[in-house]
């Protein structure tokens, strides 16, 4: 019998015997009956191995209890409402008398509205830092005490197994296991049928659908049915789903569930979810099938003082400072000054925690909390320090340098997905930027809401080169800036057929704000402003010399700035210069049906004009050699002028 074959008859009985790649650990009596543990490194090494008969797979397994089941499966250690919090965030949890309202609306629809209204899954949305994830920590929690919770799961972003869906429902699988201890047999009978669903070698849906919503179904028996009326139905909770980086497997997920749901619309089961509105999302949750809670619209300014007094009043017992001035002086902040504080705080839970770890926390500037505080409410430069240390955490992110400046010099705010169509760039990588500024920049619920500043004395901060340092958002990235709003409205050269995106985000904002951000450019002609465009025009592509034509023959005949000699005479030459470039670089034809067929003033404010420019040339070269006769006749005027002006003088 070839050595392979005899590796199959020396299960039974065998102790910690090691078969290929195959590793039995104390197994005993019918192997039959049982499975052989192995861990998912091993098992995702495996295939198959022949055997009399064939070829048959070599997924074994053996388990009797929760714990070996533990070991199969092999969980997310830290994406439970039980993780270290302090060591894999997000560390918050709902203040003692904060959220009243929100709390007892899911709290009543997990005791009766999922059995009386067959609505089973509700979903709590809002932009980043309101609050979402602590109010789940507080009901997961809850809900536990209740004996309840069947899974939580808190996805958080770059944060390996906890942003991605690979070990999303084993993890699941595992706590169902915990939770309730009549379902190991079925999830152990799941994994013996199909061994692949510890693998990634089946779908989601199968791997939810076999290893928790079935296990679950199969205990809903008559005595569960009783005991889940006397206790209520069992609750699943899933906190930033929009943080999973698998956006099709997270369709998958929504689908899946709305399925089993509408399949079985009395099962005691409910899910409650939390995450921003991203489009994958929330094409799947708007539905009748989901009861939808806008957090934003149930902030209140009350919750954000709770917090703030009971955080000042924690820092009062434990910072010996702070105590002695509270010993000499009375309570400390008083009244007013909370109140201010909770006005700048704008409902942002986030930015409130900033500013009170700011005001209390250690820090290089060497003042106490007391003296901090009348600093921070200025807000302007008070908080400096805060904006500093927070901006460090982002600036080596890929992409930062251009996201800061940008939000500092919009004309109007974008949203997410606006700013990323603007630069170029995926809203995922503009995300990955702003996530950890959201204790300073307000990032919207929806990739289709403006991003706004969490205060505005940030923006005063960037465009202040004397406080912000590395962070200065200068004025000449307003050159950009134009660049980005004419090559989003104006179709590339090189391929003048190719309209663009008229409904855009990017084409919008450029039409709207093109010749505010271009004005800002020339207005730093005295301040190395042409330094900048000569810079910009070092990397020359057809596209940047048609800009450089373009926004000088637009700033000269729609009279954009006040007239200025040297200036004005700069652009015009440069004018003809970049369009004789352009025609001694690019195609002839391409280039003149380029400039011929576009419109003259399509960057005006507030709307486009549907004017045409109409030239009487038929080539390029013919125009070019005009603007130099005008410009030739242009200096000779000027120079007659002056020497009859000097004459005059004399």
């Amino acid at each position: 019998m070839p050595e392979r074959d005899r590796g199959m008859n020396i299960l039974e009985g065998a102790q910690n015997t090691h078969i290929d790649q195959l590793n039995a650990f104390q197994v005993e009596g019918d192997v039959r009956n049982q499975y052989v543990i192995v861990s998912a490194e091993e098992m995702e090494r495996m295939n198959t191995f022949e055997a009399e008969g064939g070829v048959v797979n070599q997924y074994i397994f053996v388990t009797t209890e929760a714990g070996d089941l533990l070991r199969v499966l092999r969980p997310v250690p830290d994406a439970s409402h039980t993780r270290n919090r302090k060591r894999s965030p997000p560390d918050s949890i709902c203040f003692a008398g904060t959220r009243v309202a929100v709390i007892n609306r899911i709290t009543s629809w997990a005791e009766s509205g999922i059995l009386v209204n067959t609505v089973h899954i509700y979903w709590l949305h809002g932009y980043v830092g309101c609050g979402k994830s602590a109010i789940l920590q507080t009901i997961a929690e809850k809900f536990a005490s209740k004996g309840r919770l069947l899974a939580s799961f808190f996805f958080f972003r770059n944060a390996g197994y906890r942003s991605r869906m690979s070990r999303f429902a084993v993890t699941l699988a595992s706590q169902l296991a915990a939770s309730i201890p009549a379902t190991i047999p079925f999830i152990e009978a799941a994994i013996k049928a199909q061994p692949g669903l510890l693998t990634r070698a089946v779908s989601l849906s199968t791997q939810l659908e076999n290893l928790v919503c079935k296990p679950f179904l199969a205990v809903c028996t008559r005595w569960f049915s009783i005991q889940v009326m006397f206790k209520g139905p069992f609750l699943i909770v899933i906190d930033g789903l929009d943080e999973c980086e698998d956006k099709d497997e997270v369709k998958e997920f929504i689908e899946h569930m709305l399925d089993f749901f509408k399949r079985h619309p009395n099962v005691p089961l409910g899910l409650l979810i939390a995450s921003r509105v991203e489009r994958h999302i929330q094409a799947c949750l708007q539905n009748d099938q989901v009861f939808l809670d806008d957090l934003v619209v149930h902030g209140s300014d009350d919750d954000i003082l709770i917090f703030l007094q009971a955080a000042f009043e924690t820092a009062s017992t434990q910072d010996p400072v702070i105590r002695a001035f509270v010993r000499r002086h009375g309570s400390w902040p008083a009244q007013s000054d909370m109140k201010t504080l909770v006005r700048h705080v704008r409902g942002s839970f986030i930015f409130a925690s900033a500013l009170f770890k700011y005001i209390v926390g250690s820090s290089s500037d060497n003042l106490t909390p007391m003296a901090r505080l009348p600093l921070t409410l200025n807000m302007n430069p008070g908080l400096d320090g805060l904006y500093t240390q927070t901006l460090s955490r982002s600036q080596n992110r890929p992409h930062f340098s251009d996201l800061i400046p940008t939000i500092a010099l919009l004309k109007s705010p974008l949203p997410i997905a606006g700013i990323a169509d603007f630069l170029g760039i995926e809203t995922w990588e503009v995300i990955s930027v702003l996530v950890d500024l959201q204790a300073i920049i307000h990032i919207p619920g929806t990739d289709d809401s403006p991003i706004t500043l969490c205060h505005t004395s940030l923006r005063d901060f960037l465009t202040d080169e004397g406080r912000s340092g590395p962070f200065f958002s200068s004025p000449s990235y307003h050159l950009k800036m134009s660049y980005l709003c004419f090559t989003a409205t104006m179709s590339d050269p090189s391929q003048p057929n190719k309209k663009p995106n008229e409904d855009s985000f990017a084409t919008k904002y450029a039409t709207a704000h093109f010749a505010q951000h271009w004005s800002a450019v020339l207005e730093l002609y005295d301040q190395n402003g042409i330094r900048e465009i000569e810079q910009f025009l070092a990397q020359p592509t057809l596209s940047r010399r048609f800009f450089v034509f373009f926004g000088f023959t637009y700033a000269l005949f729609t009279g954009l700035v006040e007239p200025q000699p040297s200036r004005d005479l700069y652009m015009l030459t440069e004018c003809f210069n970049q369009l004789e470039l352009a025609a001694a670089e690019g195609s002839q034809d391409v280039i003149k049906k380029w400039l011929f067929t576009h419109p003259s003033a399509m960057f005006t404010d507030p709307g486009p004009c549907e004017r045409r420019i109409e030239i009487g040339m038929d080539d390029v070269q013919g125009l070019v050699r005009l603007g130099y006769r005008l410009l030739a006749t242009l200096k000779e005027e000027v120079f007659n002028a002056s020497s009859d002006l000097f004459s005059a003088s004399g």
